[in-house]
């Protein structure tokens, strides 16, 4: 069977500046923080961390009050976020002439619906009740949001879902891609959600010490990726989602294509669970290059991964380096999370959006608040303010998990 292009027709985000996707790309591309201090009244001790969430997100004006309720957070963000990519690829949320049962959904969350199992832990043991509700199981099960999403749109093909840690949404991405590619779907809604904030997880990710330090006055500037003065990572609550679509399909219809993507790389470190390996990633990244028939000559941009950790950070610039060799130093790479934080299984969808939006607008965000460079991630072309009017043909989006779990997407920018 030959293969087929594949067009993103449609792009869909729940944004932590409460705007629309173009408001979204514009903060970024500024160099905008989302990132706030965060005090929660737990007991018995509150949470004081800096975070990214989405307070203007109404859900009940989304969704409605009924759907909504059927959902924990993580849904609720990647069901909104989902509906936005359909409404941008112009495609309608009532039945269409056109039969969609081999239309798909490939969804990643690391969490799932993890509030609301805390929330029944909470009923249980804190306010002493008998019993949770009975809605706990759907609303925590892990693919709950790709069954929300397949019912909603009438999707009767594949609903799958992925739990890969930070690489869950890129490799949903990715898998959603080799369906459209091989002729098997049409069109696939792809894409991720999380909601961190539930207290034992944020409680977990401290004791790994690898989180961000703030306060009031510095947490906007707490993920510093790739700074000789980082302190961590920042979690943040989000949901994005992308339409994959046959080209011929998209054409045929009339849609606009932001973006083709062309290639797919995953490995695995295989050598330890939190400690991450260059010679994985260079796997990876070969991998989509071949996979997206691209040399490394042909890539102007890559969005990191960029977590701001003391060792994840060198690891992944020493893997570029390894994989473009001399031109390393020429490739403009930078970090969002320093921005949008780090929403772990949605991370890789959002970063896939920037992506795409990077060359279709022909702009580089940049990796805020980076003013010094450590040592050990020097040799490539840090962009640490954005660039606007730039000459984009393809870029990458780096995904890299505990586990040792490593996604990349690769993408290709469309004549205009």
């Amino acid at each position: 069977m030959s293969q087929r292009r594949v067009a993103i027709t449609g792009l869909g985000l729940i944004s932590p500046y409460g705007g629309d996707l173009p408001d979204f790309f514009e903060r970024v591309l500024a160099g905008e923080s989302a990132v706030h201090f965060l005090h929660t009244d737990d007991i018995p001790r509150p949470l004081n961390i800096p975070f990214v969430s989405c307070p203007n997100f109404d859900v009940e004006a989304v969704l409605g009050r009924p759907l909504a309720g059927t959902m924990d957070r993580f849904a609720q963000l990647g069901t909104a976020a989902a509906f936005a990519a359909w409404a941008d690829a112009g495609l309608s949320r009532a039945q269409p002439a056109e039969s969609r049962e081999n239309w798909g959904v490939a969804w990643g969350t690391a969490l799932g619906g993890t509030l609301a199992y805390e929330k029944g832990y909470k009923e249980l043991w804190q306010k002493g009740r008998e019993r949770v509700s009975p809605l706990s199981v759907i609303l925590g099960m892990n693919n709950a949001a790709n069954a929300h999403i397949s019912i909603q749109l009438g999707l009767g093909g594949v609903s799958m879902s992925h739990t890969v840690a930070c690489a869950s949404s890129a490799i949903a991405i990715g898998e959603a891609f080799r369906r459209v590619r091989s002729g098997e779907a049409p069109v696939m809604l792809t894409g991720g959600s999380d909601a961190p904030q539930a207290y034992g997880v944020a409680r977990a990710w401290e004791a790994l010490r690898v989180m961000a330090s703030g306060d009031e006055a510095t947490s906007f500037k707490a993920c510093r990726p790739f700074s000789a003065d980082r302190t961590g990572l920042v979690l943040g609550e989000g949901g994005a989602a992308l339409v994959l679509e046959d080209w011929d399909h998209a054409v045929a219809r009339g849609a606009k294509i932001h973006a083709e993507m062309v290639g797919y790389g995953t490995s695995c470190d295989h050598s330890h669970l939190v400690r991450p390996e260059a010679e994985g990633q260079v796997r990876a990244l070969n991998a989509a290059l071949a996979d997206g028939g691209l040399s490394a000559d042909d890539i102007d941009y890559i969005n990191a991964h960029g977590t701001a950790t003391a060792e994840g950070d060198p690891v992944e610039i020493a893997a570029l380096k390894r994989v473009f060799g001399e031109r390393s130093a020429h490739l403009a790479v930078s970090a969002t999370k320093s921005m949008h934080g780090h929403q772990l299984g949605a991370a890789g969808a959002i970063e896939a959006i920037v992506t795409v939006l990077a060359l279709r607008e022909q702009a580089i965000p940049p990796t805020a608040h980076l003013q010094e460079i450590d040592a050990a991630c020097a040799g490539v072309d840090h962009v640490s303010s954005g660039r606007r009017a730039q000459k984009l043909r393809a870029a990458l989006s780096n995904s890299f998990a505990f586990g040792g779990s490593n996604a990349v997407l690769a993408f290709r920018a469309v004549a205009r």
